[in-house]
């Protein structure tokens, strides 16, 4: 809802009872738009492994092997501790951007946030699964601002990335020496680190106590010296003690530790900027090819294996087992267990999630691996083969399984939880029987206490086998499909191809039994997401029907919300909620989902709601878009994987406090006294005296439409239609018994919140008259004992000028201050503050990236009914 001034984008409904039609004319394209980025993702990791496979050529799977059993207990105990240490240095990111934005949680807290954030993200790194989307999840429940979020994702990211250049830099310094074997000349590589160097330090130095500085014709705000020399100690710490962990596990003596730094650094920046899940096979490319010859191919293979292990796996692991211990107990006792209590459950889904996906991993590449000789020997005369067989060949297939159930938990399906209660017992029972592989089953059943201690996170009762695949999940299965099959090449690389292996079936038959494990991967995969894909989407495309809009008016009628009265217009589609307690009102425009704020009816029925429209949105290959959603509803959408991005300010006058007197609003009662002076009587007319004025009505909403040379708006603003305004009572200013302005009334039945919509008054009206008009109906509703009287949104207003802010806040801010020639956005603001209203931000809630301008571009399309009333107003 807002005054008709302010026009306000948003729009996408659907009634959940309407008849459901195929959308087939957006099929192909939904799915290519699906397909690209996954596919050439994988694409580069399969050409990052055909390097890794031919700078290995001559290393066999059994000198792989021995270089792993080679390394001692006590240099695994030392790169544990190293991997502490690192982690430790993670929490230092956290701790300097809540003080970059000005704010303070306690350090335990923290502490855990950053350890699970960084656990999920270094392990899995996409999508939901990212750190910045793990923190997001957190950061909202404390009452944090998006913006500000997104100062501490932004300062979190910039500081790992400038910090890691330092640490290269100051690597290639130290240890130029040591990359003989590369094209480059030593005083080439040493210049290339002075100047990462000398580039930090002139950033440092330039930002003295915090300032604003211009770069690339944009302000950017500095933290204080203090606080990037102390990210940059963090960071060099922790890139230090993470490249210390896989050169303790390097033959010792065999490559000095700075150059080790140096190149650690530039594997993972390029890791990160291929965007392959976790950068594997790029991180491990770059190793191998700047080490091998130094070290020996064999025992390099060897540590990365052993250090994907320890700095990834075993952080994961510590952080569901932390999870499920603040679960199980559900002690709230003191504030600080409250916030870890708290923080447990908002990091719950995605960490099981994450930590699912790590496990179907883990399945899919024993399948594909030998089980080794002393197990099968412990096998045999215990199990027949068939049984053995069996066990490895449904052992893959379940590894894949666990793909869409990873996704269902990190979306707290219900019935992915039920299903993972299923596979995971039997997946250790296959585990134990295809090779007695106690590493996976303790794994398995760590996994199983983590569901147990969860299940109160799993309340969603939505379909598993319906969700939209999206591409980041697609890209894990790509990613796992095409890591399988290069390991799965490398392992049998000696075994030479015949047809007769695939019906080879012997205890001692390896290759024969991965090779069918193969099979069963890629087709149980290929079948899935192609069925996902490809199955016929449908979706309710009918506007509601009148035994629906009163429904919903229902609904309405027992919310405080005045804003949700709009989906009286019916120009809204309408998704219900199971129990039919609830809705969201919605429009649809290009691939923009837009739900018009947030959903309307009882406040348990929303999150299931939201998640449905995310779902509905996605399986049509579009964006799902809340629009103008209020603060205290933010954490919702961030579960759903939406980010938050400020719209503007609504305008809210407390009418207890409400009056003309003193002087406070003393303009306001001189335009009272002037209405009296020129005869204006003001009144509220009730539905039915409505209808016999609507002639009157039209010709005011004509001439004003006429006048001020614009179209009717639609969606988030209401449009002169009889059939609207009988259904709410109609305030109107009379001058010698002529109606020269009027308003509809936005009332619930609650009468708690009063508004109104249309704003529209004569041409020759004196001046002031929409000011008169509202004074009378705050005083009016003060009288009749309403709390509050909403006057709507000032679009773009309240967002940040500070040179810190999000390029959200930037854009906003510029088009706010330069924008008059399109939109009055000022003028809008500086009129609603006459009547001293508090303001309450409003949010824009969709995915990151250039959705925001997209889902905004559709929604002002949408509200102006067209493109064609976009350009014509």
């Amino acid at each position: 809802m807002s005054l008709e001034h302010g026009v306000e984008p948003g729009d996408m409904t659907t009634p959940a009872s309407a008849v459901e039609t195929p959308d087939s004319g957006t099929e192909p394209g939904r799915i290519l738009r699906r397909l690209v980025v996954p596919t050439l993702t994988v694409l580069l990791l399969a050409l990052a492994w055909f390097a890794v496979r031919r700078l290995a050529a001559d290393v066999s799977y059994e000198s792989l092997q021995s270089a792993i059993a080679s390394i001692p207990v006590a240099t695994l105990i030392a790169a544990l501790a190293l991997t502490a240490l690192s982690f430790a240095a993670l929490t230092v990111y956290d701790l300097g951007a809540l003080a970059f934005v000005g704010r303070q949680l306690p350090l335990p807290i923290v502490a855990l946030t950053s350890f699970s954030a960084y656990a999920v993200g270094n392990t899995v790194g996409f999508g939901a699964l990212t750190a910045g989307a793990i923190r997001y999840r957190f950061y909202t429940s404390q009452g944090i601002e998006p913006e500000e979020i997104g100062g501490i994702v932004a300062f979190v990211t910039v500081s790992f990335g400038l910090g890691l250049a330092g640490v290269a830099g100051l690597g290639m310094l130290a240890a130029a020496g040591e990359f003989a074997h590369l094209p480059l000349p030593a005083s080439s590589i040493k210049w290339m680190g002075a100047a990462l160097v000398a580039s930090l330090a002139a950033l440092v130095l330039a930002a003295g106590e915090g300032r604003d500085v211009r770069l690339l014709g944009r302000a950017w705000r500095l933290p204080s010296r203090h606080l990037m020399l102390r990210q940059f100690l963090a960071t060099a710490v922790d890139v230090s003690a993470s490249a210390a962990v896989l050169w303790v596990l390097l033959p010792a003596n065999s490559v000095d530790l700075p150059a080790v730094i140096a190149l650690y650094a530039v594997a993972v920046g390029l890791g990160v900027l291929s965007h392959v899940p976790a950068g594997l096979g790029v991180f491990e490319t770059v190793i191998v090819a700047g080490l091998g010859e130094q070290v020996g191919i064999d025992a390099v293979l060897g540590a990365l294996v052993l250090y994907r292990v320890i700095y990834h796996l075993v952080p994961l692991v510590l952080a569901v087992l932390l999870v499920s211990v603040l679960e199980m107990r559900r002690v709230a006792g003191s504030p600080l267990a409250t916030l870890a209590l708290r923080a447990a459950t908002r990091m719950a889904p995605p960490l099981i999630g994450a930590f699912t996906l790590v496990l179907s991993a883990t399945l899919i590449l024993s399948g594909v691996t030998p089980v080794g000789e002393d197990s099968l020997g412990l096998l045999e005369g215990v199990l027949p083969l068939p049984v053995v067989e069996g066990a490895h060949f449904l052992g893959s297939v379940l590894g894949v399984v666990l793909l869409l159930v990873a996704r269902g938990l990190v979306f707290r399906l219900d019935g992915a939880w039920w299903m993972a209660m299923v596979l995971v017992p039997l997946s250790m029972l296959l585990s134990m029987a295809k090779g007695i592989a106690v590493g996976e089953t303790v794994l398995l059943g760590t996994l199983l206490l983590a569901l147990v201690a969860a299940r109160r996170e799993f309340s969603r009762p939505a379909s598993l086998v319906h969700q939209a695949l999206s591409p980041g999940w697609l890209l894990a299965v790509g990613t796992l499909i095409v890591t399988a099959a290069a390991v799965f090449f490398f392992v049998y690389q000696e075994v030479a191809y015949s047809h007769e292996l695939w019906w080879q079936f012997e205890l001692s038959g390896e290759a024969p039994r991965s090779l069918r494990a193969m099979m069963g991967i890629v087709l149980t995969a290929g079948f899935g997401a192609g069925w996902l894909l490809l199955r016929p989407f449908t979706a309710n495309s009918a506007l509601p029907t009148r035994e629906e809009l009163d429904h919903a008016l229902h609904i309405v009628a027992t919310q405080p919300r005045t804003e949700a009265c709009l989906v009286g217009m019916g120009d809204k589609r309408l998704l219900f909620s199971d129990d039919g307690r609830a809705f969201i009102m919605y429009g649809r425009q290009g691939r923009s989902w837009v739900a018009l704020s947030d959903p309307v009816g009882p406040r348990e029925c929303w999150p299931e709601l939201v998640w449905r429209f995310c779902e509905l949105a996605g399986q049509a290959g579009g964006r799902a878009v809340f629009y103008q959603v209020g603060a205290d509803s933010l954490a919702l959408y961030a579960d759903a994987g939406l980010m938050a991005f400020k719209m503007g300010e609504e305008a809210g006058v407390a009418l207890a406090d409400f009056d003309v007197k003193g002087g406070k609003r003393a303009g306001l009662r001189q335009a009272l006294n002037r209405a009296e002076r020129e005869r204006m009587v003001f009144a509220i007319l009730t539905p039915a005296e409505a209808e016999g004025a609507m002639a009157e009505l039209s010709a005011v909403s004509a001439a004003w439409l006429a006048h001020h040379k614009v179209r009717e708006k639609r969606f988030s603003l209401g449009a002169f239609d009889p059939d609207y305004l009988r259904g709410q009572p109609v305030a109107v200013l009379r001058q010698d018994d002529r109606i020269i302005a009027f308003s509809n009334l936005l009332l619930t039945g609650l009468q708690d919140e009063a508004s109104i919509d249309l704003m529209r008054f004569v041409p020759d009206a004196p001046n002031g008259v929409m000011e008169v008009l509202l004074t009378h109906l705050m005083l009016h509703f003060r009288a009749a004992g309403y709390a509050r009287f909403n006057l709507g949104m000032a679009p773009l207003s309240g967002l940040s000028a500070s040179g810190a802010a999000p390029v959200w806040h930037r854009v906003g801010r510029a088009v706010f201050e330069h924008g008059e020639r399109y939109y009055n956005f000022a003028g809008l603001r500086a009129f609603k503050a006459k009547f001293r209203p508090d303001w309450q931000p409003r949010y824009l809630a969709v995915s990151g990236g250039i959705n925001p301008m997209l889902a905004l571009t559709d929604i002002t399309i949408l509200i102006s009914g067209g493109l064609k009333g976009v350009i014509g107003r």
